[in-house]
Parts: structure tokens; C-alpha cells; sequence
């Protein structure tokens, strides 16, 4: 083996740790920002997350049971309807508008049906900023959804066996405080505390 052919395997050879050392790092902190991200969502829930998988649009799903097709397919189009108000020539956003940027907690229903009797799964938080309001239960109130981190953006949403555009209105709702937070913050702020008044949808 000539000294060129030596140089350029120990340069393949140097490549390749590199990539493995790089792979391994990236891995182990995804690894450990999924436990922490869990670990936030079940002290939310009271739930435990057991199963996670991918969307076919590449949405991290995290759940207490194995997610159905018909909630991964709801939780894409929720998120794909969201993106695409947010491209839009009225916002322009551009930050964290792939579906690969999202992990999604799909937790048990603390409640099947709303007030009015109508099927609506929902968790049960606390109520603390609604303490008070006509949504207070009892030092908690009832939410189709709720944030679990602004950065990596995650959030979870009750499982759901029917009315899957429900589903998807509730991820669309839920991403907006999340594409807000990162593309224009002083509408984040405006629009993310729902006890001052306001709703969704925030963008449309």
C-alpha cells in the first residue's frame, strides 16, 4: 500500500468516527429530550406515555396507546392546514413549519362529552390563570389541548375514536402558540393567555 492510499484510508477512517461520534450525539440528545419532554407531559396528564411513532409527513407521536391511523392522519392535516395559513403572503412566517419540528402527546380523556352533552374528549389542568372564571371546575378546567414545550414545540391532545376533524381542528388550534412563539413574538404574547379574552383561530 502506497503512502497516497494510506492517507486517504486514514481520512475515510477519520470520516467515519466523525460521522458515528456526531450520530451518537445527536441520538443521545434526542433520546434524553424525549424523556424530558414525556416526563413534562405525564406531570400534565397523570397519564403514562408508552408507545411512539412517526407520522408518514414525519410528526413525532408519543401515546398512551398505540395511535390509530385515523388520529395520525387527523394530526398531520392539522398540522398541514396550520403551515399552510402560516406561509401565507398575509404572515410570511417561516420558522418551525415542518412537521418533523412537532412531537404530539395523545393522552386519555379526563371527559367524553362538553356541558352541552356533545362528544368532546378533553384533559383535565389546572386551572391557574382561569381560577376563578366560569371555566374553573374546581381548581382545574377542561382543555382539548395544551402546550408541553414552546422549544423543541410539543404539545398534548386527548385520544379520540370518532370526529377525527375535531382532531385536527385542536392540533391546528394548538400549533398556532407554537408558530407564533417562534415567528412573531409580540403576537405570541397577545394571543396566548385565552383567560384576557380571545380564541382560536389566532391565524386565518
Amino acid at each position: 500500500m502506497n503512502l497516497f492510499t494510506r492517507i486517504i484510508c486514514l481520512v475515510l477512517l477519520f470520516s467515519a468516527f466523525l460521522f458515528f461520534f456526531f450520530q451518537t450525539t445527536i441520538s443521545s440528545q434526542s433520546i434524553k429530550q424525549d424523556v424530558l419532554l414525556t416526563q413534562q407531559a405525564e406531570k400534565i396528564t397523570g397519564d403514562e406515555f408508552k408507545f411512539s411513532t412517526k407520522s408518514p409527513k414525519g410528526t413525532r407521536i408519543i401515546s398512551v396507546r398505540k395511535a390509530t391511523p385515523e388520529m395520525i392522519a387527523a394530526i398531520d392535516k392539522g398540522l398541514s392546514d396550520l403551515f399552510q395559513i402560516a406561509r401565507s403572503k398575509k404572515y410570511r412566517y417561516k420558522k418551525r413549519l415542518n412537521h418533523s419540528d412537532y412531537t404530539i402527546f395523545i393522552s386519555n380523556s379526563d371527559r367524553q362529552k362538553n356541558a352541552a352533552g356533545n362528544y368532546s374528549p378533553d384533559i383535565a389542568v389546572a386551572a391557574d390563570q382561569y381560577a376563578g372564571s366560569k371555566y374553573d371546575k374546581g381548581g382545574y378546567v377542561y382543555a382539548a389541548g395544551m402546550v408541553v414545550a414552546l422549544n423543541p414545540c410539543a404539545f398534548v391532545i386527548a385520544e379520540h375514536v370518532k370526529d377525527f376533524e375535531r382532531v385536527s381542528e385542536v392540533v391546528r388550534y394548538e400549533t398556532e402558540h407554537l408558530v407564533l412563539y417562534h415567528n412573531d413574538r409580540k403576537f405570541f404574547r397577545e394571543t396566548a393567555d385565552h383567560s384576557k379574552g380571545g380564541g382560536h383561530p389566532i391565524l386565518n
